[in-house]
């Protein structure tokens, strides 16, 4: 089951990951060990579902962890 907008907030709020812009979405930005930069948004519709297919693209892409990681983070 994909999380909500909320559980991504969250997690970026958990792991590290800095708030960098408050507008339309939320902007986060994380700078790891070796120098990448990773980046990510969240919807402000906290208690909406993420999309599957929008999930996966999130844990791929922007996260670069798994499902259980994420999980796990929380």
């Amino acid at each position: 089951m994909p999380p909500k907008f909320g559980h991504l907030k969250k997690y970026c709020d958990k792991t590290g990951w800095i708030l960098i812009r408050d507008i339309d979405h939320w902007y986060y930005e994380k700078v790891l060990a070796n120098g990448d930069v990773l980046r990510t948004r969240v919807s402000h519709a906290v208690s909406k579902e993420i999309p599957g297919n929008l999930w996966k693209k999130i844990l791929r892409h922007q996260l670069k962890i798994t499902e259980e990681e994420f999980w796990k983070s929380l």
